[in-house]
């Protein structure tokens, strides 16, 4: 338990941020935007992206899943805010080799955890051949169709949300 731990806490501490920006430099952050809004044009929905390095020598400390730092990012960037309650996050913790996609109640009741986990293992396989572009983009489309599918957009579709990347 306490080896676990330890290793946790060495790769949080010693990751490196070119990791970072090697996985996402400022052209693929801005790749992520534009799919995000063009989605977005297609859906009353909103779509948030969010990638950290690592997490607070506290946090590991105080075992904190990706999952609880990701409904944490989920509150801060305001996606539970949005009309309709059909925000979703894309939430990626680089130094666990994790990653989260959280999807407020309103789409979420439409959609069920299994398609949310479905298009979680697609994005992971592409994670895993080292593709974390193709991995974004592809969970981001795959969103969108669902968002498009239950919030198809209106004559009046307001951006609620930002559609750039956020780096934590």
């Amino acid at each position: 338990m306490m080896a676990n731990l330890f290793k946790r806490a060495c790769r949080h501490l010693f990751i490196s941020p070119l990791s970072l920006k090697k996985r996402f430099p400022k052209a693929v952050m801005q790749r992520i935007e534009q799919t995000i809004a063009e989605s977005e044009q297609a859906h009353m929905g909103e779509i948030r992206f969010a990638v950290e390095l690592n997490l607070p020598l506290l946090d590991i400390l105080g075992k904190k899943s990706g999952r609880q730092r990701a409904v944490e990012i989920f509150s801060q960037l305001q996606v539970w805010d949005t009309e309709q309650n059909n925000g979703v996050l894309i939430y990626l913790l680089l130094a666990d080799h994790d990653f989260e996609i959280l999807a407020d109640r309103g789409i979420h009741q439409h959609v069920g955890e299994q398609m949310w986990t479905h298009i979680s293992h697609e994005m992971e396989t592409l994670f895993k051949q080292g593709q974390f572009e193709a991995g974004v983009l592809h969970g981001i489309t795959q969103i969108g169709i669902l968002l498009a599918q239950h919030y198809p957009a209106t004559t009046n579709n307001p951006n609620e949300l930002p559609n750039a990347p956020v780096i934590i």
